[in-house]
């Protein structure tokens, strides 16, 4: 099974069709890394390309081996080059060969970007505006498309692949990545510069709490209060904002579910990777356009109390389906976990009230005050700080209700103290000398805590 047809008479590249497939509208002239092509360079490359897929079996693309069609591209691009005798030098024609393979094979100009695994987010404002974070820094990288088609048409590659479309009736998506990066995208009329993509990479050698432990994200002791309470089945809210490390913090937790239990998922875009051998997975659907199917997180939560799941594992709550989580951890759903986006663990609360407002039920505000003071447990907040750095800053018991207020309990926090002249910031972890009432609980279910973890004490860190 050939990838290559039969080579035929070299002949002047013809001008590109609008009905051309996505390989062709997906052409760059500035695809990779590093600076932009000339225009001769580009007016090559277009040329290179449109001979390559003219002599290619993209029929048979998904049934070759990825090495081998890399393999097969680089060799026909080497022969219509060497036919060409272009004039140009060895590191442009590799830099063609290789923006063709991954226009071909890949996400064009951001297959670079993808194969660093030292990149943890890829934000692309336009054609010319590529960002990186790396080690918690932003930095702007040569990295370029050709237009807003060319970036649209990477854009429509990766939705299509998880079954979702963005067109002008629905011009933003959330999807992912095959090796579980998630993607946003937004697209004109709602982009006023241009299609705008933001992908947000995940390890590739998943993270574990002593890992963490290593980075300076929490210490040893709030590491075990964490473990003890999953184990010991309280639930637990984790908040903090964008990009502070939520769903991390989620994979690690879940990770001290014991693996005989049922564990049902529910995300707005699949990226959890629990290593149970029992988790069932559901992912949200948009509609369709006609404006028909759509599946809401809060479809899914109702669905899974139905399969009997001895935990439930939301992604992010984000609305209306705040209010069937916390039935569901007052009503025997025990060891629950979750993630909200907010500013401090007070702050959670109040955003919790107010999704669960979002169903239109206008319930009262007492009774759902209530039902979260009984249903939270933990709530663990966490922080991306000036230097890049996510930290635990703060965990607290959830008591239960005083009055009309919900109260809480500082358990542990990180005590800020400056920044360095590097920008670092100083600082320590340190136990209040509270002693929660759920540690009772847990010692009731068997699961003992070294009660001096909890006594005041400092774990400096720079």
């Amino acid at each position: 099974m050939a990838l290559i047809r039969k080579p035929t008479q070299l002949e002047p590249a013809k001008p590109t069709s609008p009905t051309r497939d996505i390989w062709s509208r997906a052409m760059g002239a500035g695809a990779g890394l590093g600076s932009a092509l000339t225009q001769a360079e580009t007016d090559w490359k277009r040329q290179v390309f449109d001979r390559v897929i003219k002599s290619l079996n993209l029929n048979l693309l998904q049934n070759i081996d990825t090495n081998e069609a890399r393999r097969q591209i680089h060799e026909t691009c080497e022969r219509f080059m060497n036919l060409d005798q272009s004039a140009f030098p060895q590191t442009t024609r590799q830099r063609i060969i290789r923006d063709i393979q991954d226009e071909i094979l890949g996400l064009g100009p951001l297959e670079t970007l993808l194969r660093d695994p030292g990149i943890s987010d890829i934000l692309v404002n336009g054609p010319t505006q590529v960002y990186i974070e790396r080690r918690g820094r932003l930095e702007q990288v040569p990295v370029y498309f050709d237009s807003d088609s060319h970036l649209l048409s990477i854009i429509e590659r990766i939705v299509s692949r998880v079954g979702r479309r963005i067109d002008e009736s629905s011009p933003m998506v959330d999807a992912r990545l095959p090796d579980g990066s998630r993607v946003n995208a937004i697209i004109p009329p709602l982009a006023l510069d241009g299609p705008a993509l933001s992908i947000r990479r995940f390890p590739a050698d998943r993270l574990t709490i002593p890992r963490l432990i290593e980075f300076g994200a929490l210490t040893r002791n709030m590491a075990q209060v964490l473990a003890a309470a999953v184990r010991g089945r309280l639930n637990i809210l984790i908040s903090g904002g964008t990009g502070t490390g939520k769903t991390t913090m989620l994979n690690c937790l879940s990770g001290e579910i014991p693996p005989d239990e049922r564990i049902v998922t529910v995300e707005d875009s699949a990226e959890l990777q629990l290593q149970q051998p029992h988790v069932v997975r559901l992912e949200t659907r948009p509609p369709n356009i006609e404006g028909k199917g759509e599946v809401t997180q809060r479809d899914l939560v109702r669905n899974c109390l139905r399969m009997r799941p001895d935990r439930i594992v939301l992604g992010e709550i984000r609305g209306g389906e705040a209010l069937d989580m916390l039935q569901a951890m007052n009503t025997g759903h025990d060891g629950s976990l979750a993630t909200i986006h907010a500013n401090s663990p007070r702050d959670s609360l109040i955003r919790l009230e107010s999704m669960v407002a979002m169903t239109g039920l206008n319930l009262p505000t007492g009774p759902v005050r209530a039902q979260i003071g009984s249903a939270l447990d933990l709530i663990v907040q966490l922080e991306r700080q000036e230097d890049g750095r996510r930290r635990m800053i703060s965990v607290d018991e959830v008591q239960g209700m005083e009055g009309e207020i919900i109260t809480t309990a500082q358990i542990f926090r990180f005590d800020r103290r400056g920044v360095d002249t590097d920008g670092n910031v100083i600082g320590s972890f340190t136990a209040t000398g509270l002693v929660p009432k759920f540690a009772e609980r847990l010692r009731r279910h068997g699961i003992d805590i070294d009660m001096s973890v909890f006594q005041m004490s400092q774990d400096f860190f720079r």
